[in-house]
């Protein structure tokens, strides 16, 4: 039996929408990746121009992100973007991220793969579990707020401090 490649996961999420250039622009915008997935995305271009909330990001660009709950931000790069439906981007200890999108049985179908994964002997900060159990549940809110429903963030970062 081999063992478990702890260095990559895919997880996917279908979307009950047709409409694959609204989930493309909530991959590729500042403002589609706010409503969904952080509390500020920025963009910035080679020349150094924050991009505009409705811009769309573009290969190069270099990113910025901050999440509700945590003051740290994450820093890295647009590796990829088709204009269509796939982009590609670095992201936490050097991995790589890649999302592909296609409209399969009426459904938008996302299929998110992180690869490069670094290896860690520290359980409490292993990647791969991290980063699968954080997008699996922001790609669950990408559902969510696609298809009508809540934004299942918590937002309210003066309650959550009381349970660290």
């Amino acid at each position: 039996m081999p063992a478990n490649d702890w260095s990559k996961f895919t997880i996917t999420v279908d979307i009950n929408t047709e409409d694959l250039r609204s989930v493309y622009l909530a991959w590729t915008s500042p403002v589609g990746l706010e409503s969904w997935f952080l509390r500020k995305a920025n963009f910035y271009t080679v020349p150094k121009r924050l991009r505009e909330q409705g811009e769309f990001i573009n290969k190069e660009d270099t990113y910025e992100w901050f999440w509700y709950g945590y003051e740290e931000s994450e820093k890295g790069q647009v590796l990829e973007t088709n204009a269509i439906d796939s982009l590609k981007f670095s992201f936490s200890g050097g991995s790589i991220v890649s999302v592909k999108m296609e409209i399969k049985k009426g459904l938008t179908i996302v299929e998110l793969t992180q690869e490069n994964i670094p290896e860690e002997s520290d359980p409490s900060k292993n990647l791969y579990v991290l980063c699968q159990v954080g997008w699996t549940f922001y790609l669950a809110n990408l559902k969510s707020i696609i298809e009508g429903g809540v934004d299942l963030r918590n937002k309210r970062t003066d309650v959550i401090s009381s349970f660290r």
